[in-house]
């Protein structure tokens, strides 16, 4: 049985400091929004890797509030946390010009669309927080579509959406979930990157992927993950 998570759904998780420096490598529309929500937190925000720089520095002048671009590995190097959020086939290469993320907190935004795939019984988070080593891995803000999430940030009370959440090293969860928290949703603890299959694509019966989750609803996910059993019918909301 895997060990039950302590975060809860509270909404309740805080960084323990402000202005936390925020590396994107892949600015696409998920990686694009995040770098959008958290530099309207207070965060500071750097761009890196786009097939067309001028796409990074226009979205960096869209976004204001002293967002930059830069290089991939000098991204990294300023960063105290870094979103990798590109394309799964692309994901070698956005690794190579990153350069080495040991002892950096690590958001995985990627779903396994393409190759390679993870070897059978490894779950995507498994795969990547190896290729990506000496990383404080963890995996969240890949369940939901751009569009969706540009929509839902910043609800209020019980209509707030989920962010799903998995991860290895406690501290480093804690902290993502407070950038969760600042970029407008509600982040549950799924648990370790062992557990994070039902986050996983593809869209399917039995997993949060591609669902939207209030706060309300996640306790009872977490505890079958934990329990290892089948989590409850998809909520439905109006």
């Amino acid at each position: 049985m895997a060990p039950r998570s302590s975060n809860r759904a509270s909404g309740e998780f805080r960084l323990p400091r402000s202005g936390m420096r925020i590396g994107i490598i892949g600015a696409g529309r998920i990686g694009g929004g995040i770098a959008r929500q958290l530099a309207m937190a207070g965060h500071q925000v750097q761009l890196a890797f786009s097939r067309n720089p001028d796409t990074l520095t226009a979205l960096a002048a869209d976004i204001g509030r002293g967002v930059t671009v830069g290089a991939p590995d000098a991204t990294v190097a300023i960063s105290d946390v870094v979103v990798i959020s590109v394309p799964w086939p692309v994901l070698p290469e956005a690794l190579a010009q990153a350069g080495s993320l040991a002892g950096k907190i690590v958001i995985d935004t990627t779903n396994q669309f393409g190759a390679p795939q993870p070897p059978e019984g490894a779950t995507a988070a498994q795969f990547n927080a190896e290729r990506m080593a000496g990383a404080r891995y963890t995996k969240s803000f890949n369940t939901l579509t751009s569009g969706f999430q540009a929509a839902a940030a910043h609800r209020v009370g019980d209509d707030r959406v989920v962010q799903w959440l998995c991860g290895d090293d406690a501290e480093a969860k804690l902290i993502v979930a407070g950038l969760i928290s600042d970029a407008g949703f509600v982040p549950v603890d799924l648990g370790a990157t062992a557990a994070a299959a039902v986050m996983e694509a593809p869209r399917r019966d039995g997993a949060v992927y591609g669902e939207e989750y209030r706060a309300a609803d996640a306790d009872a996910v977490v505890t079958a993950v934990a329990d290892g059993k089948p989590i409850p019918p998809t909520p439905e909301y109006h």
